[in-house]
């Protein structure tokens, strides 16, 4: 754990103009570096990108926390557009090329997480979802499949909550309800993956790599084979540790949302690892529990990613969900 007092300011190469293209490196994540939209939500820029046929149905991937567009695995994104998907990415608020939120600052992500009660939250999982059915509305999209890893699940049950008409179905990847009565992870994982960086580009990288090897779990080296291989990557386009501090916070004071996904009746998958050092099993046993159409999946190598080793059978897995749904465009 490296720690630190005080947020980061946002490097000037990772600002980005709303409605303007810019270039990033996609190494071994999205299948092309080609130039990347961006759109305006309120006061709200989101950087996005699609892959395969407009006409096809529409697959929104939802990252997680601290997580980007380059975090998506080309295997994955590939086997989807393949399976006749369109596949919509896009950085959450606070991350990436997506606009930063510097004016509330919050402190480190260390201080969010001793003073989560006490301090106020400037947007919340609700917001998030809204900024993804912007995406949509801007997009032209009536609805779509909604597949959400970590955070990117919470923010799929918000909008399966807050937007029924818009949501086709719900793949929740290692994430949870927020339900008070659930084991926590474990607290080296968080001290591991959300503590604040070093201030230089070769500490820093190191650091991010390192908390997804925890977060990896014994089986899979994430700086191999894992989202930590994108770490170099992710601080260049715009990692910040008030970003993450915003975040966090956004996770730790949401409402929870078990006993409203019960009345969530849509077609849904939740896959979960079970040496889920950061979100334990138990989420994702609860997820699938109060959704009526709920279907666990559980992988025993799983950790808190997306290993390449892996990958075939949760696109395999994700894609059979998909198909088994009537078509909706």
């Amino acid at each position: 754990m490296v720690p630190g007092n005080a947020t980061r300011r946002r490097r000037p190469r990772d600002v980005a103009a709303c409605g303007t293209l810019i270039d990033c490196p996609l190494i071994n994540s999205l299948p092309s570096a080609r130039a990347m939209p961006t759109f305006r939500t309120g006061d709200v820029c989101l950087y996005y990108d699609q892959f395969g046929a407009r006409a096809d149905p529409a697959v929104v991937l939802i990252h997680g926390l601290t997580c980007q567009v380059i975090h998506w695995p080309r295997r994955l994104v590939d086997r989807l557009t393949a399976a006749g998907y369109r596949v919509v990415v896009f950085d959450n608020r606070d991350a990436g090329r997506s606009s930063h939120l510097d004016q509330h600052d919050l402190g480190s992500p260390e201080t969010v997480m001793r003073n989560a009660r006490s301090l106020t939250p400037p947007y919340g999982l609700e917001d998030l979802a809204t900024d993804a059915v912007a995406l949509m509305n801007h997009l032209g999209q009536s609805g779509a499949h909604l597949v959400g890893f970590s955070m990117g699940g919470m923010i799929a049950q918000r909008m399966a909550l807050d937007f029924p008409d818009r949501v086709f179905s719900l793949t929740s990847i290692g994430s949870s309800t927020s339900d008070p009565d659930l084991p926590g992870g474990q607290r080296a994982a968080f001290e591991a993956f959300v503590s604040t960086p070093p201030e230089d580009r070769a500490g820093a990288v190191a650091h991010l790599t390192e908390g997804w090897r925890v977060l990896g779990g014994p089986h899979h080296d994430s700086a191999r084979v894992g989202l930590g291989r994108f770490a170099a990557e992710a601080w260049d386009r715009g990692h910040t540790a008030g970003g993450t501090a915003r975040q966090l916070l956004a996770i730790l004071r949401a409402a929870p949302r078990g006993e409203a996904l019960r009345a969530a009746d849509l077609p849904a998958l939740v896959i979960h690892g079970r040496v889920d050092p950061m979100v334990p099993l138990a989420a994702g046993e609860r997820t699938a529990e109060v959704l009526p159409q709920g279907r666990l999946v559980v992988y025993d190598e799983l950790g808190h990613d997306l290993p390449e080793p892996l990958l075939d059978d949760i696109g395999d897995t994700i894609v059979a969900h998909l198909d088994s749904i009537p078509l909706r465009r």
